[in-house]
């Protein structure tokens, strides 16, 4: 076996760096990676887009085949466009904008259909088309910057002579490094004051020399920014520090909450843990309140838009304008009536099942993080809606016979799981629970197609649609209606 393995080795050892000239891009497959041909081989190229001939040099190979880097293209695909962010190629982030938007939609439509067709088995009777994002740049509510301090270093300071005094950075994660993060001077995904606080902040820690973490070592003060805003203006900015250190910790964010007084919640945790997430730590208020607030149009125009209460635990759609089209697709396949009852699994902070109940008899919604459903309660009590229940339960062990007992069964259910998909024990459950009408909402088509597959022995696939809320990225969401054979 060690020898097999040491044979294997040297093999793949002489094949790295290696270049293979003239190969044609004819696809985009999994995780958005460029699919290359050339005398039998596949290769999947990093930097490519389909219609471009390149050289490229080989990275691994991997059963059936080589992971790869465009060396030099020699002929350019009529897809190509030019990226906006001077971050592009080495971000981890919007690894599409070197292609145009109509063929991203191309490329996110037939990966929706291979995925039903071949992991799912399943052919829906009507494909409708891909929804694409009004805006493509500046259309996320979300994003959170790691702070190092040991950035990453670009090509031209790596061979300059000259040395770095100063290595402090904040910005993502250079893509399968967990250790090495890009320092970001201005990122294309969100709006707003977004860039103009992750700059202060690291200019203001670098001037008053506070450390930044060290993501190998695990110690530091400086860990992480989180920026949340809204469509009515509204900024929630979250610090994560590596140490309880009350005296710099309050000197930072009174600069930060005097610099930007348009905050509306400065709130900060205090992490000494090995991971990052903040759902088992206590959150802190600096200033402002623990919350901010989003609105959504209401289905009905002569009515005031629905309120929702986002906390820094809470999940809400990262693209919130496309959220809207996305949640009005999913109204549209319920075919709800007026006197319907409605579940809404993974419900969250409860928006689908707050935008359902414009229409439904009752909504019943559930979800595992208690934080999300207290969130649920507000937002249902503000906006005045009362044919709504909330519940916090893990779907695996609440969705159970006494849930249905406790609130009857639905006309019609809503399930919006997370990657992963949902648990076999919540397909046991529909497929023993027989509603009418489930609606599919996904964020994965692969693990939706997974699921379907489950779901065919008592269900049909009606429609779908492939609603794009991520551009410049491989992710898609994808919503389906099923119909009870």
């Amino acid at each position: 076996m060690s020898i097999v393995a040491g044979m294997y080795f040297c093999a793949m050892s002489k094949q790295q760096n290696k270049t293979i000239t003239g190969v044609s891009i004819v696809d985009i497959g999994a995780k958005g990676k460029a699919i290359g041909k050339k005398d039998g081989n596949i290769y999947f190229v990093n930097g490519a887009v389909p219609g471009d001939i390149c050289d490229i040099s080989l990275k691994r190979r991997k059963k059936g085949f080589y992971e790869a880097d465009v060396q030099k293209i020699t002929t350019y695909s009529n897809e190509r466009t030019q990226p906006e962010c001077e971050h592009f190629g080495v971000c981890g982030g919007c690894k599409w904008q070197h292609l145009s938007y109509s063929a991203q939609l191309s490329y996110k439509a037939n990966l929706v259909a291979n995925n039903l067709a071949k992991i799912g088995g399943v052919i829906p009777e009507v494909v409708e088309p891909i929804l694409g994002s009004a805006e493509i740049y500046f259309y996320r509510n979300k994003l959170e910057f790691a702070c190092t301090n040991s950035r990453w270093l670009t090509k031209e300071e790596i061979s300059s002579a000259e040395s770095i005094p100063n290595r402090d950075g904040i910005g993502f994660h250079i893509p399968g490094l967990w250790d090495k993060v890009l320092n970001v001077k201005k990122c294309h995904l969100q709006g707003g004051i977004s860039n103009d606080i992750r700059n202060w902040l690291r200019n203001y820690a670098i001037d008053n020399q506070i450390d930044f973490f060290d993501l190998r070592e695990k110690k530091g003060l400086l860990r992480s920014l989180l920026v949340r805003t809204t469509t009515t203006g509204q900024v929630m900015v979250l610090v994560q520090f590596g140490a309880d250190d009350q005296v710099i910790i309050n000197q930072i964010l009174s600069a930060l909450d005097l610099a930007f007084p348009s905050i509306s919640a400065l709130l900060y945790v205090i992490n000494p843990k090995q991971n990052d997430t903040i759902y088992d730590l206590d959150v802190h208020t600096f200033s402002g309140t623990d919350y901010i607030a989003e609105e959504m149009p209401s289905i009905y125009a002569n009515q005031a838009p629905l309120k929702f209460r986002i906390g820094a635990k809470s999940f809400y759609q990262t693209n919130p304008k496309q959220a809207f089209h996305l949640y009005k697709i999913a109204l549209e396949y319920a075919q709800l009536k007026g006197g319907e009852t409605v579940y809404d699994l993974y419900t969250g902070t409860g928006t689908i099942a707050l935008f359902m109940a414009q229409k439904a008899a009752k909504v019943i919604g559930i979800e595992s993080v208690k934080e999300a459903i207290d969130d649920a309660l507000i937002n249902a009590a503000e906006n005045k809606i009362n044919n709504v229940t909330f519940v916090v339960g893990d779907m695996r062990d609440a969705f159970d016979t006494t849930f249905i007992a406790t609130h009857g069964k639905p006309d019609v259910i809503i399930t919006d799981p997370p990657r992963d998909g949902m648990h076999p024990k919540v397909i046991e459950q529909l497929l023993e629970l027989q509603a009418p009408r489930i609606v599919y909402v996904s964020c994965n088509p692969a693990t939706q197609a997974r699921d379907l597959a489950l779901l065919a022995q008592a269900y049909h696939v009606v429609k779908s649609r492939a609603v794009d809320m991520f551009p410049h990225t491989h992710h898609i969401e994808n919503v389906v209606l099923l119909s009870l054979k």
